[in-house]
């Protein structure tokens, strides 16, 4: 009996599978090997750090081992002076840490690690680093620029300020999945900006902004079309939130934040949920990017809302790291011991800890 002949289709899509089996076994191939590598670092400070503190050696070993490596397996890299002290600094840093917090560890790789460690100034810094990293997977290009950014010390400082209905809906979840402010720095925008130019400039950078934006968001459309009552209405950007698993409607806004952007965000929204949200799916949320506002103005105007809506503002310059840090440092100061803003972790392999200390 002859064979049915298979369809172009049919083997492309087969082709497609096979690929696909090939590139899954190689990501679990790379974290495998980067779990270990990280692990052998960790040990590698571990010993480093128990000679250094008993007295056994002194820094000068550490050279002499460094040179040692070089001359013994001269395939390898990696093993310099500096990087031997990096893998103790690593060490310590997180010998006494949670369970959850060594085991983020592994699933970075150590170029990322490195970045936490070196930037991060105090041991919750390093933590909310090291959860959104995994969480949002940022190449260490993203993540250098988070520290850039500021974003500890924004989350810290002015955390997002959401309605009650918000609130109610999604508990801390709304929190933690939306920001105060935005950066848009790489729009370049100029002073006397219009709408419009913010509006072409995010599509144009859609890529970037969904990155700034978290990662659960996904770009539904722009300019959305919304009809009722016989008239057509236009919402500015519109995504899905998989996390929240729910409609967010962005409306622009190049000035100050006034009360009453707050009506047609609500009318939005309302369209939304009666229009387009599917029987699955939760409410929609607004969110007001602005400008600039004012803080009690927006609690206000927030406060009698039965919407789940938030007030945010975009920032087209780098924030000042240093008044951050100012900043950051009265607010401890006032406010010790810090709060617990790096919450949640993602499964993995905690690392060894010293005698006594293991998770």
């Amino acid at each position: 009996m002859a064979k049915r002949p298979h369809s172009s289709d049919s083997v492309e899509s087969s082709f497609a599978e096979v690929v696909g089996l090939i590139e899954q076994a190689r990501q679990r191939a790379y974290q495998a090997v980067n779990s270990e590598l990280v692990g052998l670092y960790w040990r590698i400070g571990e010993y480093i750090s128990a000679k250094l503190a008993a007295a056994v050696w002194g820094e000068g070993v550490v050279d002499s081992l460094a040179q040692h490596l070089a001359r013994t397996m001269p395939g390898q890299r990696g093993f310099t002076r500096r990087n031997l002290f990096r893998m103790r600094q690593f060490f310590e840093a997180y010998s006494t840490a949670d369970k959850d917090v060594t085991a983020l560890l592994t699933q970075l790789p150590w170029t990322h690690n490195l970045i936490i460690l070196t930037q991060s100034k105090r041991p919750e810094e390093r933590d909310f680093y090291l959860r959104l990293a995994v969480q949002e997977k940022w190449t260490s290009r993203e993540l250098e620029r988070q520290y850039s950014l500021g974003t500890f010390e924004r989350a810290v400082l002015s955390p997002a300020k959401v309605s009650a209905a918000l609130t109610q809906m999604h508990g801390a979840a709304a929190g933690a999945a939306f920001k105060d402010a935005y950066s848009v720095e790489f729009l370049n925008l100029q002073a006397g900006h219009t709408e419009a130019d913010l509006h072409s400039g995010l599509l144009g950078q859609l890529r970037t902004f969904l990155i700034e934006l978290g990662r659960d968001f996904c770009f539904v459309g722009s300019e959305f079309p919304v009809q009722v009552g016989g008239r057509d209405f236009a919402l500015d950007l519109l995504f899905f939130h998989r996390g929240l698993n729910c409609l967010v409607a962005i409306e622009l806004k190049v000035d100050r934040f006034e009360p009453e952007h707050l009506g047609k965000l609500n009318f939005y929204l309302e369209a939304l949920d009666r229009d387009v949200r599917k029987p699955h799916e939760n409410p929609a949320i607004g969110v007001l990017l602005c400008a600039s506002k004012d803080s009690e103005v927006v609690e206000y105007a927030l406060s009698r809302s039965l919407s789940p809506a938030l007030v945010a503002q975009y920032q087209t310059q780098l924030p000042d790291k240093q008044m951050l840090a100012a900043k950051l440092h009265e607010f401890y100061a006032l406010n010790a011991p810090g709060p617990d803003i790096a919450s949640g972790s993602p499964a993995g392999q905690p690392l060894p800890r010293k005698k006594g200390t293991k998770p």
